[in-house]
């Protein structure tokens, strides 16, 4: 049977993906594969390569912070209070531009089992400490889990800053 989730303010399984902190609220295993749903605080600079999602859509709503985000080949602002839809198949990505972190909801729908992409590559958060840099072993653990979990890397196309 179906049970509530229920996290208090600042609860939930959290990690660190490199510089990154993602705090899940609502994985497939708990949603019945119905969606993934975290809190994420990027640092200034952050923010995951261009790629896309062929089976899930995702959204963001940006809580604190100034975001790029990347449509196709075009890029726009998101800030404080500002909601971004991703439909599969759109290639994508943010990127903190601001001088101070991030904090965003982010949503994958269907649940594509994300949060174990993130888990199999990043560590488990420490309190009181900051995360670290991605290491080149994870750098290359994003390439070879990426089709596992749905993911598919898209390099800016040649000549461009992507």
């Amino acid at each position: 049977m179906a049970e509530v989730i229920h996290h208090p303010a600042g609860t939930g399984p959290t990690i660190w993906f490199g510089d990154a902190i993602y705090t899940f609220k609502a994985t497939t295993a708990n949603t019945n594969g119905s969606l993934t749903f975290a809190e994420a605080t990027v640092p200034p600079g952050g923010g995951p390569p261009p790629h896309v999602h062929p089976y899930t859509d995702e959204a963001f709503f940006i809580l604190s912070g100034d975001l790029e985000f990347l449509n196709g080949e075009d890029t726009f602002r998101a800030g404080e209070g500002d909601f971004v839809w991703v439909p599969r198949g759109v290639r994508h990505r943010f990127r903190n531009v601001g001088l101070h972190v991030s904090r965003m909801l982010f949503l994958f729908s269907p649940g594509a089992g994300m949060e174990g992409f993130f888990n199999s590559i990043g560590t488990e958060a420490v309190p009181g400490e900051a995360p670290p840099p991605l290491t080149d072993v994870q750098k290359q653990q994003i390439v070879d889990l990426s089709s596992r979990y749905g993911i598919v890397l898209s390099p800016p196309p040649p000549g461009s800053a992507g």
